[in-house]
């Protein structure tokens, strides 16, 4: 188990935290000044007692051996999982200095870590086969009535775009945002929110920059293939017809055989829209070298369920969702407790990485980005951006908007200090937004760069 000799680094825990807040406050209680009774045991729980503003200092415990990542308790307030004393308690964990000694848990510990474990025994027991009066014909009719809805949805949308179009594309900046929202509004009706999120993204566009036209004409122009593919994919092919189901925001299982490898973890991070909370976890199959996205989701202010640190694998079985080069697959059974690991996906070149991407264009037309690794790239400077290019000079990749404001581009340029690194991230039209990143010694830990 992991626990058992081996810890995590203190970029494994980090990388748990929901939030740039929370790993600030967490690192700042990862020392022992204010950690009383703290202990591990050999079945993977971590405890201690942290000093807070009030009299009774704060119980903290962590069940690190659960297969779907960490699970925390703390008699704090807080409404954020994990906590930053739950990040404190760990941080002092993984030093291995001693002061998180291994012994026996005390009750209040012990009693949580046994009741969970105890639930999720019973969580993997087979689900009952469904009720007798279950109508499979009442759940056609209900995605017959669906699809109708969403019909009628892409119909007007397509005739809002011809107007548009029509009036000439300086109106969409003079009509302002509310015309976008009332559309995605009537999206939402629809039940297309996949078709609501794009048109939301499309009211953000007019005014917001130089070339903003262009950019709105490319965004229309794959909101109109989109409408025509669903409102034809009686006519396309079997993948590409999941693909548009799945950008329509039409619900799907996963359905594919159940592959088993040990998954590393190359990437975690979360997108919020108010709403909801998405978070996106990278997995590379050491044995299969196959990639996959696992989402999981949470509502506002609250992080996903499933969290699982960068570098570590796990002995797993994946089920993927239908789709010509769809990536994203369901955890099915896990068989162990995530373990660190030294290993890496193998690198290509930025030449390779821009190849990659377009041939996934191919398969699903809307997708914004495809993840590669790229093999020894030094970060560099060009201008007012930066890019990452060959370790030789021969060619680059440019840096998405996105990178170039994050705290993780000086981070991986402190760990190139100059040299090659390998770099694993996600490649599309805006640019190569890094994750995740090794220095070039086969021994380097991974460093996260969200």
């Amino acid at each position: 188990m992991t626990q058992q000799g081996v810890r995590w680094t203190a970029d494994q825990v980090l990388a748990l935290a929901p939030d740039p807040s929370s790993r600030k406050a967490g690192s700042r209680l990862g020392g022992a000044g204010p950690w009383s009774d703290a202990g591990c045991s050999g079945e993977g729980a971590v405890w201690g007692l942290c000093k807070g503003s009030g009299s009774r200092p704060y119980q903290t415990v962590v069940d690190i051996a659960d297969v779907t990542g960490p699970a925390y308790k703390c008699s704090c307030p807080s409404r954020k999982f994990p906590c930053k004393h739950a990040l404190g308690l760990l941080l002092l964990w993984a030093g291995g200095d001693g002061a998180v000694p291994e012994g026996p848990a005390p009750d209040w510990a012990d009693e949580w870590v046994t009741g969970r474990r105890k639930r999720s025994e019973e969580k993997k027991t087979p689900a009952a086969a469904p009720a007798a009066g279950a109508d499979p014909e009442a759940a056609r009719r209900r995605a017959e009535k669906r699809a109708e809805r969403v019909t009628a949805g892409a119909t007007e949308l397509e005739q809002r775009l011809t107007d548009l179009l029509r009036g000439g594309l300086a109106t969409a900046e003079r009509a302002g945002y509310g015309l976008w929202e009332e559309t995605a509004a009537r999206m939402v009706d629809a039940q297309a929110p996949g078709l609501a999120a794009r048109v939301r993204e499309l009211g953000a566009i007019p005014g917001s920059g130089p070339g903003w036209p262009m950019r709105l004409l490319e965004e229309c122009a794959l909101l109109h293939l989109l409408d025509e593919g669903w409102l034809r994919r009686d006519a396309l092919p079997g993948g590409l017809a999941a693909a548009v189901r799945s950008r329509i925001g039409l619900p799907a299982s996963a359905d594919g055989p159940p592959l088993r490898d040990r998954w590393l973890v190359l990437a975690q991070y979360d997108t919020a829209d108010g709403h909801l909370t998405t978070r996106r976890i990278w997995l590379y199959g050491v044995e299969s070298g196959r990639t996959a996205l696992l989402l999981s989701f949470g509502a506002a202010g609250r992080a996903p369920a499933l969290a699982l640190p960068v570098g570590v694998a796990l002995d797993a079985e994946l089920a993927a969702y239908p789709g010509t080069g769809q990536l994203r697959a369901d955890l099915r059974e896990q068989f162990a407790a995530p373990e660190p690991s030294a290993a890496r996906p193998p690198g290509t070149s930025t030449e390779g990485a821009a190849a990659r991407y377009g041939e996934a264009l191919r398969d699903d037309p809307w997708l914004d980005t495809w993840p590669v690794t790229l093999a020894r790239v030094v970060p560099t400077p060009v201008e007012d951006t930066w890019q990452l290019a060959e370790a030789d000079g021969s060619t680059a990749l440019p840096l998405a908007p996105s990178a170039l404001v994050s705290p993780g581009l000086w981070r991986l340029v402190a760990l190139s200090g100059g040299a090659p690194v390998t770099v694993f991230g996600e490649c599309g039209h805006r640019g190569f937004r890094p994750l995740t990143a090794w220095a070039d010694e086969e021994s380097a830990e991974a460093v996260t760069l969200t």
